[in-house]
């Protein structure tokens, strides 16, 4: 079975580009443009991953964040933002519960090794440190 991802950005073009290349990597994918449709998603399926805008139109996606964390703090989170890499908003990503950030303009490639990363068992993290 493969993994689902939900994919969560207000700008379309965006979503769509993520959802086609997952899928092309073999998963399961749905998206999502704004927070209050986010929030009604994660009660029908729990997704084994989010990537997750910080910057939504209709809210901040740190504060999201908080919400899903806190009703499914198992759930991977992946931030992705496209004001490249501001240290002090990725450490409250990190803080809040992200467990990765990607910059928009990277290649999808950076994206698919973050998920990656994020969603390996915790053995084997521990056995490559």
């Amino acid at each position: 079975m493969s993994q689902y991802i939900l994919v969560v950005d207000d700008e379309e073009q965006i979503r769509e580009l993520i959802a086609i290349y997952l899928r092309k990597q073999g998963f399961d994918v749905s998206s999502e443009e704004s927070s209050a449709a986010t929030l009604a998603s994660l009660r029908q399926r729990t997704p084994d991953l989010i990537v997750l805008d910080i910057g939504l139109a209709d809210e901040d996606g740190l504060r999201l964040l908080v919400d899903i964390k806190k009703e499914h703090p198992n759930v991977k989170v992946i931030m992705l933002t496209g004001m490249g890499f501001v240290e002090d908003l990725l450490q409250e990503a990190v803080q809040k519960g992200a467990d990765g950030y990607v910059s928009k303009v990277l290649p999808l490639d950076e994206l698919l090794m973050a998920i990656q990363r994020a969603c390996k068992p915790a053995q084997e993290l521990q056995g490559a440190a």
